[in-house]
């Protein structure tokens, strides 16, 4: 069985160093306020948390993971700190919790805010192409992100809930997002697209952001693969057919882009631009999402070697001579707009220009889940 006995130590160094109010994964939230409400951030950990503590069968991951939703989830179902009326997607990916949560316990609270969360999805605000936008603050506006927010999530209640009636919106928007935020030359899709076309970082002709940033695509990556795999396929082969071949062909394109490290550059095509470096929580999404689909057959089975490949030079970067790790080159944050924040205009120096931290869970969440799958693989070799 494979182990890294330096990775699990790290979790558990972080779990020790946190409470439930203030997780120090959560760089962005805490840093602000000592304290955490309901957000994406501390969602990506905490789902990661629950999946390798069913592959290790150590519970103190997943008792960790249960008493951290549990602060936040009140027995009707109400969610401290979420607010539906904000409709932003971010604010959906936490629920993909849920889901386990309800399965291992069959507590009914967890299955009221799924419900209520499936409500945000049910209203949220969409272009006239049928798209969801990002947030009710960026009105138009579709981003990369926002696909792994929410449609994993959207996904999953359709088929444990909802009878497959909600599918076709599903595959259509990543269709929509293929036709509109792909680039042709490429293969790369761009950070964000305005369907008004109004907004002031777009191209006025294509309503497309100018660059390509590492974890965007990141999330686009791991929404097809998590979407796909949450879908009931039968008798939605063609649809299925679709998402397969729009997570192959983005990831073959980005393997166009690796570096001689096994890393990816934070703005994706600029490596000779100076001040551009090799970012980790993008480059730990991309083991992730070699790792699964080798293991899922997304992906030949030699695929899973580049993704281990990958994860053990992220390790080799960040594990000191004593065995200890400290996961650093981590984006912060990135975004694009508002109209009265033009500093976040899509460009290169933008991207560049963004606070690099360490051991944030945008970066340590994918890692695990990297890790997660990468004991998947041996299991299932072992079996």
């Amino acid at each position: 069985m494979y182990r890294n006995e330096a990775v699990e130590k790290y979790i558990l160094f972080l779990l020790e160093k946190s409470t439930v109010e203030a997780p120090v994964w959560n760089v962005e939230k805490t840093g602000k306020s000592n304290t955490s409400k309901w957000n994406y951030v501390d969602g990506c950990m905490i789902k990661a948390l629950l999946d390798f503590g069913e592959i290790s069968g150590d519970d103190r991951f997943t008792g960790y993971a249960m008493d951290f939703i549990d602060h936040r989830v009140n027995e009707d179902g109400s969610i401290e700190g979420y607010n539906k009326k904000k409709y932003n997607l971010d604010d959906i990916n936490a629920g993909k919790t849920l889901f386990t949560l309800y399965r291992l316990t069959g507590r009914e609270k967890y299955k009221k805010a799924l419900d209520a969360i499936y409500e945000q999805v049910k209203e949220q605000p969409r272009t006239f192409e049928g798209s969801f936008w990002h947030k009710l603050i960026y009105p138009n506006q579709v981003w990369l992100d926002g696909f792994y927010m929410v449609q994993p999530f959207y996904m999953e209640y359709e088929t444990a809930f909802n009878g497959h009636e909600n599918y076709d919106d599903i595959f259509t928007q990543f269709k929509t997002a293929r036709l509109r935020m792909k680039d042709r030359e490429t293969g790369l899709y761009f950070h964000g697209y305005d369907a008004s076309r109004s907004i002031f970082w777009c191209d006025p002709s294509t309503g497309l952001s100018r660059n390509f940033w590492l974890r965007s695509m990141g999330w686009f990556v791991m929404a097809l693969i998590d979407t796909l795999e949450q879908c009931e396929q039968s008798g939605f082969e063609k649809e299925c057919d679709m998402l397969k071949g729009m997570f192959r062909d983005l990831v073959d394109a980005l393997l166009k882009f690796k570096t001689e490290n096994n890393f990816w550059y934070q703005v994706v095509d600029k490596g000779g631009t100076p001040g551009n470096y090799e970012e980790t929580s993008g480059t730990a999404i991309m083991a992730y999402a070699l790792l699964k689909g080798a293991r899922t057959g997304l992906l030949p089975a030699e695929y899973a070697k580049t993704g281990q490949d990958v994860f053990e030079s992220i390790c080799r970067r960040y594990i000191d001579e004593n065995g200890r790790m400290l996961l650093g080159g981590i984006c912060l944050v990135a975004g694009l707009g508002p109209d009265n924040d033009r500093r976040r205009d899509g460009s290169v120096d933008y991207y560049l220009s963004e606070p690099v931290v360490e051991n944030d869970a945008k970066g340590v969440g994918p890692f695990l889940l990297a890790y997660t799958e990468l004991l998947r693989l041996y299991r299932d070799k072992e079996l």
